[in-house]
């Protein structure tokens, strides 16, 4: 099946506080070579230096490191629509219901899955684009030391899951989701690269460590209006009390909501194409 490629972002530029960092590390060079004996004040500084960029880096949303999604363009949001999108899958026990019910409300969701994920179950990953919906990058393997990986290692997980991904499904995917959203300054050139885009969110409901349906509804619906983007999660679910998935008990009723406050839900991808400005 031939494979679809993303459209490129423009090129990779620092952000501010990664240029003033750059910045400072060559002017500390220079200072020790000038005077050695400014090594306290220039360790000093450096240190308050990756303090800061330690604090960004924990913090999914933030936009210090580099451009990331963290509400759909403006466009999309005057057209009061908004983007559901589900982590962690495929899960063969849960994906399909979650599609189930996708397609009873006749909704189109963006998927950030795993890649060995997508290789282990990958009919599934084909049923979710059969269906209209996109696979997007969430690693290959979803380790929990993601934030600490090198560049090399950033771009083998997502690499890897980049290609599995456009093997298994036909389609490249143009968006990237970090494991549990923390990264580090070398995410964003290499993202870059690989002519990918960061997404986040603009609410989640912590569906996989917690089970009362009502508390992640509440989450997912407080101030919900158009260019949000909403996270749940098919795969490392959490259970409720009758153990099924949470994401089954909240997600009929988090598109009951979106519906009734007359949004539309689209999938990134669709955002970005709608959206001429980017």
């Amino acid at each position: 099946m031939p494979i679809e490629s993303p459209s490129r972002p423009p090129g990779w530029r620092p952000s501010p506080l990664v240029g003033a960092s750059l910045g400072l590390h060559a002017a500390a060079v220079a200072a020790l070579i000038v005077r050695p004996s400014l090594w306290p004040w220039v360790l000093g500084a450096l240190i308050a230096d990756h303090a800061v960029l330690t604090g960004a880096s924990l913090v999914p949303r933030s936009l210090l490191l580099g451009p990331n999604w963290t509400r759909l363009p403006a466009a999309a949001a005057s057209r009061r629509q908004v983007a559901i999108t589900i982590d962690d899958g495929p899960d063969p026990q849960v994906t399909p219901r979650v599609l189930a019910l996708l397609e009873e409300h006749r909704v189109r969701a963006t998927f950030f899955c795993i890649g060995e994920r997508v290789r282990a179950h990958s009919e599934l990953a084909r049923e979710i684009v059969r269906r209209g919906h996109a696979i997007e990058n969430h690693s290959h393997r979803h380790v929990h030391y993601f934030s600490l990986l090198g560049p090399r290692g950033m771009t083998a997980e997502i690499e890897r899951a980049q290609d599995t991904i456009g093997i298994v499904t036909g389609q490249r995917p143009v968006f990237f989701r970090a494991p549990a959203g923390l990264r580090n300054p070398f995410l964003d050139p290499v993202l870059n690269r690989l002519s990918l885009r960061l997404a986040s969110w603009t609410r989640r409901g912590f569906d996989t460590v917690n089970a009362s349906a009502d508390s992640v509804l509440a989450r997912l619906t407080g101030g919900l209006r158009g260019g949000d983007i909403l996270l749940l999660h098919d795969g490392n679910a959490a259970r409720s009390r009758a153990g099924s998935p949470i994401v089954l008990e909240v997600l009929p009723r988090l598109l009951e909501a979106v519906a009734a406050a007359d949004l539309t839900p689209i999938t990134l991808r669709s955002a970005l194409a709608g959206d001429r400005s980017i």
